[in-house]
């Protein structure tokens, strides 16, 4: 039965709170079977922007003003600015650092010191050491992550299988890192220190990561690579016959690895690695810069490809049409699709949230919860549907952190259960959903899609199963009077 708030508004059912999602869930499964891999280049927003129509018309229903709806879309929006502003100024770093040869001298010595048996294994842990040093996933896929892509593909390894090792280690290094601000979170909604909860989190994340590298390894010894080594020294020879290669050209992911290191923010960090790129560029790169600007070696001719770069990214043409897809690409221009897919799914989240739409699903949901292992298990499956709705890992995690927080005291846990819990979740899973900010992210940055390497990514799926055996099974699920005495995790 619903009841009528103090401002009018009437409190949504489980059936209109289930509605929109309903549909969106209907939506987004046509939207793959019509248009497949393209399906996040446009259909995907629509789908988005119907069920958020549905949730507007039952706030309707319930008495909710435009007002009311449009200042919650507001709000929610705003939530995401800063990951979107991040993202456009990668798809600039990504421009400059292809024109100054900093990914293709990183693609050089990766076909030189990676072996395609263990090249999987190997991009997962250099991504998870790199992103435990640094506390940014983004940052390590942006950066690593694209090289490896350009390494896997000179191999003929899969870019699936790549992108799926490059988001294991990425994420794995990030869950782990006081550095990461997704790792600071959790304790902080939950109610516990970071470096307790940290060392908690290694009972779920250790065993996930040494399971995904075994997998990544056996995946290596069985890849059926169609490259021999004669063609990678081809593609060898090509790079140096198109770019300037040395460790010199490195020096842009050095300081960008370092400003990340010692926390300076993320926005000025990517968008200067982007500008020193571009300076790279004119220094090391005058060739390159000459060829496209089709002989013109005036100053404003470099300065206008330098910009470009920086806008739509740069096409270098090579003899290997291979290659040239390799090395064409960033700008920012190419990633307002993903900035246009975010906004669609913060707007229908904003929309879930401010309606109570949301509320109301997990409302139902704890009238299930029995045990331990059915409340970890609800929390959980929650951060996951938060982070479909919310299209945010940050509202995956405050949100179920804010409603399960007073469960898991009255249960007698200890708070890095819950943090623990929210991590293995909200963390984890907002990378294999194509409309997440993360998922998004990656899929700008990779160029792969979160429905072509979610299989693949398993360090973020196998690591909630792990808590939730654990949760079901009792092993080191750690209660309030527990804390009193010494306890190592």
């Amino acid at each position: 039965m619903q009841h009528t708030p103090s401002n009018g508004t009437r409190s949504p059912s489980v059936l209109q709170a289930a509605t929109p999602l309903v549909v969106l869930i209907i939506m987004l499964a046509s939207s793959v079977y019509l248009f497949g891999e393209d399906s996040s280049y446009g259909p995907n927003q629509i789908a988005l922007w119907i069920a958020a129509g549905v949730a507007i018309a039952i706030g309707f229903y319930n008495h909710f003003s435009w007002e009311q709806i449009e200042d919650g879309i507001k709000e929610g929006i705003s939530v995401a600015l800063g990951a979107l502003l991040i993202i456009l100024a990668v798809g600039s770093l990504i421009g400059t650092w292809l024109l100054a040869g900093t990914v293709p001298s990183m693609i050089y010595y990766g076909l030189e010191l990676l072996d395609p048996s263990w090249f999987y294994a190997a991009s997962a842990l250099m991504c998870g050491i790199i992103s435990l040093a640094i506390g940014s996933s983004w940052t390590t896929a942006a950066t690593i992550g694209v090289a490896l892509m350009g390494v896997a593909a000179g191999m003929g390894l899969s870019p699936a299988i790549t992108a799926g090792a490059v988001v294991s280690g990425a994420y794995f290094g990030d869950k782990m890192s006081p550095l990461s601000d997704t790792t600071n979170l959790a304790p902080a909604v939950a109610g516990t220190e970071l470096f307790a909860h940290i060392r908690y989190m290694a009972l779920t994340a250790g065993p996930g990561f040494a399971i995904t590298l075994v997998i990544f390894l056996i995946l290596g010894f069985n890849a059926d690579t169609s490259v021999s080594l004669l063609q990678l020294e081809r593609m060898q020879l090509e790079l140096q016959n198109t770019f300037n290669i040395g460790w010199l050209m490195l020096v842009p992911l050095l300081v960008l690895l370092y400003l990340a290191a010692t926390r300076k923010p993320a926005l000025p960090t990517v968008f200067f690695g982007a500008l020193l790129g571009g300076l790279w560029a004119v220094i090391f790169q005058p060739e390159m810069i000459n060829k496209l600007a089709e002989g013109d070696d005036s100053y404003v001719a470099t300065l206008k490809i330098v910009w470009l770069a920086l806008t739509d990214g740069v096409k270098i043409e090579t003899s290997s049409a291979d290659l040239n897809d390799l090395l064409s690409g960033g700008g920012m221009s190419s990633m307002l699709n993903t900035v246009w897919l975010i906004l669609s799914a913060m707007t229908f989240g904003a929309i879930m949230e401010k309606l109570g739409l949301l509320q109301r699903l997990v409302a139902g949901i704890l009238g299930y919860v029995k045990s331990v292992g059915s409340l970890i298990g609800a929390t959980l499956f929650t951060c996951f549907g938060a982070n479909v709705l919310t299209a945010d890992q940050y509202m995956a995690i405050v949100l179920p952190g804010r409603m399960y927080r007073e469960e898991f005291e009255r249960r007698g846990l200890d708070p890095r259960v819950l943090s623990r819990t929210l991590e293995d979740s909200a963390t984890l899973t907002s990378a294999l959903i194509p409309w997440n900010t993360c998922g998004a992210f990656m899929m700008g940055a990779l160029g792969v899609s979160p429905w072509i390497y979610a299989p693949f990514a398993f360090f973020n799926w196998i690591t909630p199963l792990i808590a939730l055996f654990y949760g079901y099974t009792g092993i080191k699920i750690l209660r309030l009077e527990q804390t009193a005495k010494p306890t190592t995790v």
